[in-house]
């Protein structure tokens, strides 16, 4: 089989099934890894589908939301790189609020220990990182708990959101863009998101450059929103200049 009819198949197969894995593509095929791995690429390049870890997903699929686990492993070296840069935008000795997210989570392991700081987040794991943390006042937020993000929402949240005013929002998001805004698969997160951008006086978006043009079912915001973009150099520096035209600085780290 050519190349050509591979990837042809390869596509159906992820619109059949919502997904596809390497794995079983070379078994299937009696391939290797790598000749798949050569064809998701091929298949992301024409925008027929989208790579997540070990596969692909086809595009369109603006209710996917890949498990937590999966998310962490997911353009690791980028994440760090964002996370390192975030830790420049902390307040000083102010209040902050971290959002739901692997980069955030990332950000919150690696605040430094002379950090003097009141954190507001709705995310257990990131409550988990931050609890024994000497120099941070941690205020976790309630609410119900979504098995696939581990985060908190619903009405709990979103009344505890706006009881507050926190000096700077760490917030994340799946897809981002100047045309469709901040999205996420899930409206109860949107809605605890869009809170938590009301909350903050600063907001600072961090999330890798794969989260670009892409679009997912629950839009939180505009990206006008957004006082400062952290991502990361695979970002192309015309889509940093046409999204700092629009008002939000941006960092490529």
């Amino acid at each position: 089989m050519y190349a050509p009819e591979r990837q042809q198949e390869i596509l159906r197969l992820a619109r059949d099934g919502g997904r596809v894995d390497v794995v079983s593509l070379a078994e299937e095929f009696q391939v290797t890894a790598e000749t798949i791995r050569r064809d998701l690429t091929a298949l992301d390049r024409a925008g027929l589908v989208r790579r997540v870890h070990g596969g692909a997903i086809p595009v369109g699929r603006l209710d996917f939301e890949p498990d937590l686990a999966e998310r962490e492993t997911a353009a690791a070296d980028e994440k760090d790189r964002i996370a390192k840069a975030a830790l420049a935008e902390l307040p000083s000795e102010g209040t902050m609020i971290l959002d739901a997210g692997t980069t955030v989570a990332k950000m919150a392991a690696a605040l430094p220990l002379e950090a003097s700081l009141t954190v507001v987040t709705h995310s257990l794991p990131i409550a988990a990182r931050l609890a024994d943390h000497p120099g941070i006042q941690l205020h976790l937020v309630g609410g119900r708990v979504r098995h696939r993000t581990r985060a908190a929402v619903d009405a709990w949240a979103l009344r505890a959101y706006g009881e507050i005013r926190a000096d700077v929002l760490f917030v994340a998001a799946n897809g981002f863009s100047a045309e469709h805004g901040l999205t996420t698969p899930d409206l109860a997160e949107a809605a605890v998101k869009r809170a938590a951008v009301a909350a903050a006086r600063r907001v600072v978006l961090i999330a890798d450059s794969s989260k670009h043009g892409q679009e997912h079912f629950a839009r939180f915001g505009d990206l006008s929103d957004v006082d400062l973009l952290i991502t990361d150099s695979g970002l192309s520096p015309e889509d940093a200049v046409a999204i700092e035209r629009g008002g939000t600085e941006v960092v490529r780290a």
